[in-house]
């Protein structure tokens, strides 16, 4: 049965394998995903400029420009910032994987890919995004404004660019001040507890959050977890 959720969702398949790509643009077409298809990287920047996909999935190893360069790539053009960037590898290597999240992807899948556990994946992100979006809200702070309708985040008047992960950890631990948590509750509430990422995949967004919005909000609490704390 198809999920109303996905009807429509733009789909950008990027892989060097035509297996891999004809397997998955018939699955997701067949879902009612808008799917377009990609053999290199730099076909994928071309593509994703007009096409602007909801999800973006983006093999590893390919020769010329790879995956992880790639999504670097993307993530510098602002229409895709909120878009999920998934990696497709069949390497397992732990390196591989936080490569992956320091450039902004948002999950990892290891081949072979099993379609119908692709498409539960996918939709329980829209789900997830959809619960996100009835409960908008703009978090104000002296100095720094967190605006969840837009995805936009303000310090000192100046408006920062955050991915879409990187931002839903800052929101999730504005949204809870002075709470602390650990990374696996971190995880669970802005990963999903059907996304399996190392728990180094937290410590890396945290810095990368810091790197771009300074270091004062998000406190380390050793031994324990984050938390958000504007002195």
């Amino acid at each position: 049965m198809k999920d109303n959720k996905v009807k429509n969702k733009k789909v950008l398949i990027v892989d060097d394998e035509k297996d891999i790509i004809e397997l998955l643009t018939y699955n997701l077409d067949k879902e009612g995903f808008q799917t377009k298809a990609a053999k290199n990287g730099a076909e994928a920047l071309d593509i994703a400029k007009n096409f602007k996909p909801d999800v973006i999935l983006l093999d590893i190893m390919m020769p010329d420009m790879d995956g992880v360069e790639t999504c670097r790539r993307l993530r510098e053009i602002p229409d895709l910032k909120s878009a999920h960037i998934i990696f497709l590898t069949a390497r397992s290597e732990e390196y591989s994987e936080v490569a992956a999240f320091e450039v902004g992807a948002d999950d990892y899948i290891t081949k072979p890919i099993k379609p119908r556990a692709l498409i539960s994946r996918l939709s329980a992100i829209f789900r997830r995004e959809e619960s996100k979006e009835e409960n908008s809200d703009v978090l104000t702070f002296p100095n720094l404004t967190i605006d969840k309708t837009s995805y936009k985040v303000i310090k000192d008047g100046k408006e920062i660019s955050l991915p879409k992960k990187e931002f839903e950890l800052l929101y999730f631990l504005a949204n809870n001040p002075l709470k602390v948590y650990n990374r696996d509750e971190l995880l669970k509430n802005i990963w999903g507890s059907d996304v399996f990422v190392l728990a180094r995949t937290v410590d890396v967004h945290v810095r990368k959050v810091r790197e771009k919005v300074g270091q004062d909000y998000i406190k380390t609490i050793k031994g324990v977890g984050y938390k958000f704390e504007q002195e």
